[in-house]
């Protein structure tokens, strides 16, 4: 059965919202034997990726860890541990995942104000500050790099108003997480989380979890338990924390493995020169668009760089288009989500994939697909485009 697997699995080039393509190093730390949760060798390594989590985040906070699920995981443990009911909650949707932290806040019985905006524009920062300052705000979240549409919100002005009012910060990183600066220590921002299979370039399956003091201690405040055992923080802390560790689960050992190894993997490279690639292929593919006739959804001043939203050319079947990159040349790109199916295509370059001679591939491959349904493009002039500078 599994030689089937391994010979029906298609190599393809993820380039899509993620997953990103998973680093060689990442691969054999993943084969590496598995040791039990509680081994001295994996409480260290346990450390050190704590440490990495940390480094990328940004912050000194104590509880940084990764949690055992995806990011949806790590948006869960935030809300189910930060909401209490009647809490009063400012929410920022400029897109599907604001739309998610949303719901699950008014599940945990929050009492949600919504700000929304049109999907593919920034959140509106006075329009958030007055929410904010409209009642007493317990908390505050909205997403760093909507990966529904390819925004990358800027945070100064919203975290300041929230600090301002004695609320606390929470920010989606999964998709900027390792692709863009996050500062959490220095923007006050107080819960955060991401996952691990976009610019760290590890499988789906851990989600990177930090909360601030303040944080903690609106938690340890609670008038009842969270309502999930598995997510509740402060039972995490007890495995996750130092000196004698107390068994809360079964961490996915040979996921932490694939964690540490991508986190050597950015951290050796430098966050910086890893921030400016990222902005480097991001700025190629942009000119190899335009070459090819071909906008992007979002204004050059707010795209995220490890994900870009590409408007369907009008006439072009942009499913037969995701089709033929995958059967044809073997790359899958996405599809948008919410008022946005049908209408745009979402390209990561994300972490591995965050290369020139993929960008390369990318355009020769899309000029190609949208050539096959007699949409006129310039592939030469297309790639052309994204090799200068």
């Amino acid at each position: 059965m599994t030689e089937a697997i391994l010979r029906d699995t298609p190599s393809l080039l993820l380039l899509g919202p993620g997953p990103s393509p998973v680093a060689s190093p990442v691969r054999l730390a993943m084969a590496q034997p598995v040791v039990g949760h509680l081994d001295p060798e994996f409480i260290a390594l346990m450390d050190r990726v704590q440490n990495g989590l940390r480094d990328l985040f940004g912050t000194e906070n104590r509880f940084t860890l990764p949690i055992s699920g995806t990011g949806s995981a790590g948006m869960e443990a935030a809300i189910v541990n930060l909401v209490e009911p009647g809490d009063r909650v400012v929410i920022g949707i400029h897109g599907v995942f604001g739309g998610r932290m949303r719901e699950l806040a008014e599940r945990q019985g929050g009492k949600v104000v919504a700000v929304e905006q049109e999907f593919g524009k920034p959140l509106d920062p006075d329009a958030m500050i007055e929410a904010i300052q409209g009642g007493r705000t317990k908390l505050v979240g909205f997403v760093h790099a909507e990966t529904s549409t390819g925004v990358l919100q800027p945070l100064d002005e919203i975290a300041e108003a929230a600090q301002a009012e004695g609320a606390l910060v929470l920010l989606d990183c999964v998709t900027s997480l390792g692709g863009a600066p996050v500062h959490l220590d220095a923007l006050g921002i107080d819960a955060a989380y991401s996952g691990t299979q976009k610019c760290l370039s590890v499988p789906p399956g851990l989600s990177p979890l930090s909360l601030s003091d303040a944080a903690f201690d609106k938690i340890r405040g609670r008038k009842q338990k969270p309502t999930s055992w598995y997510l509740d923080v402060e039972l995490l802390s007890g495995y996750w924390g130092q000196g004698q560790r107390a068994y809360h689960h079964t961490a996915p050992i040979s996921m932490v493995y694939a964690l540490a190894a991508g986190l050597d993997a950015a951290l050796d490279e430098g966050l910086d020169a890893r921030y400016a690639r990222h902005r480097d292929v991001a700025a190629r593919l942009y000119r190899g668009l335009a070459a090819l006739g071909l906008e992007c959804l979002v204004e050059g001043s707010f795209r995220t760089p490890m994900l870009t939203s590409i408007c369907v050319p009008v006439g072009v079947d942009e499913v037969a288009v995701r089709q033929r990159l995958r059967q044809v040349h073997m790359i899958e790109i996405g599809g948008g989500l919410g008022p946005l199916a049908g209408k745009i295509w979402r390209v990561g370059l994300m972490g591995e994939g965050a290369r020139p001679e993929v960008v390369s591939r990318l355009l020769a491959a899309l000029g190609e697909s949208l050539a096959h349904q007699g949409h006129g493009v310039d592939i030469a002039g297309g790639l052309a485009a994204a090799g200068e500078g």
